[in-house]
């Protein structure tokens, strides 16, 4: 298994799931303090989670003991480093402008893994990327919807 492989996984998670909590809450309305909360929750208790998850199905496929670790640990680590940069943003700019800049950095960080992982799969780039993007663009649809509807139910 090649590194590559071990960061896909966690990376496209810590992406799609950090770009999506940040659209979702911002439609509900929440502080800046509950995004931050939030994304500290997903990137330790469901990276935790997945990370065992992952762990457990490598072990069922009987892959070495040895590289199921190393999976784990890299998937683990890429990430907690994936989405502590979006903790950072959403530490250091208001809520209008963590919006629009984590999903400008998500987007671009979702391309260019999906560039090298085509790349070393020898597809095409390319139509990778639109996939990737189209599909992640309907993760923050549904998320901002899910967090527009829960305010105006609610509130």
């Amino acid at each position: 298994m090649n590194k590559l492989t071990r960061l896909s996984y966690g990376g496209t998670a810590a992406i799609v799931t950090s770009m999506g909590l940040i659209v979702g809450l911002g439609a509900a309305g929440d502080r800046s303090a509950t995004i931050i909360v939030s994304l500290i929750l997903v990137a330790i208790a469901d990276n935790l989670t997945d990370s065992i998850a992952i762990h457990v199905y490598q072990e069922s496929e009987k892959l070495e003991s040895r590289q199921a670790f190393r999976s784990t640990i890299t998937n683990f680590l890429t990430r907690l480093l994936v989405s502590s940069s979006f903790v950072a943003m959403a530490i250091l700019l208001p809520l209008p402008y963590l919006i629009v800049v984590a999903v400008v950095w998500g987007m671009l960080l979702l391309g260019v893994l999906t560039y090298f992982v085509a790349r070393e799969r020898g597809a095409a780039p390319g139509i990778e990327i639109v996939k990737h993007l189209a599909s992640a663009i309907v993760v923050i649809g549904v998320s901002r919807a899910i967090g527009a509807w829960i305010i105006g139910r609610f509130s």
